[in-house]
């Protein structure tokens, strides 16, 4: 009997240490999964800044290209489906929409000296400069937090218990097109 109770002992103790180890491999697939979601909630209030600045610019533009309203249109367009964009993959492709946009505009602003030379223009450049720096450092914290979520959830024995708990993939932030990779030129 003592030899029982012993092997049932040795049996208890096991299976606690396997489910404390599975509840821990849980939990931090869940933090993880969570600092994915804090990092693009970061990027929203970021994007969501650059949104705001955006009206501003288009309105210090309209006043001097005139002629440019297709431009112009563009940026308000791509800003529009960011706002109705439901996912990160629909906000994603709004964003880079935006990104050409803004891209085009800069380029056309650069045919006028006038709108080059005012004050809140060079002010609204500098901001949206910030802006994109800040983007771009969000993006990279994203994407790191994908990349460490991702390979926990891959890696065995966490891979089992993600399977069990139905814990999918996280998709990094990529540009797909080779064109999108190169930032606007910004020089007023």
């Amino acid at each position: 009997m003592n030899g029982t109770l012993l092997i049932g002992l040795v049996l208890v103790f096991g299976i606690i240490v396997i489910l404390v180890y599975v509840v821990g491999i849980y939990n931090t697939l869940v933090r993880l999964s969570n600092h994915i979601d804090k990092a693009w909630s970061n990027i929203d209030v970021i994007l969501k800044q650059r949104h705001d600045e955006l009206p501003k610019l288009v309105q210090v533009c309209n006043s001097y290209m005139t002629h440019e309203r297709e431009t112009l249109e563009s940026v308000t367009n791509a800003r529009s489906a960011y706002s109705r964009s439901t996912n990160v993959d629909e906000k994603a492709k709004a964003e880079n929409q935006l990104t050409r946009a803004l891209g085009k505009l800069f380029a056309v602003a650069e045919q006028y000296p006038d709108l080059k030379a005012n004050q809140n223009m060079m002010q609204l450049t500098e901001e949206l400069t910030s802006t994109e720096n800040r983007i771009a450092f969000a993006r990279q914290a994203y994407n790191d937090s994908v990349m460490s979520y991702n390979n926990r959830r891959e890696v065995f024995p966490s891979s089992i218990v993600a399977g069990m708990f139905n814990f999918v993939p996280a998709s990094l932030l990529e540009i797909t097109e080779p064109a999108k990779r190169e930032a606007p030129k910004v020089s007023f």
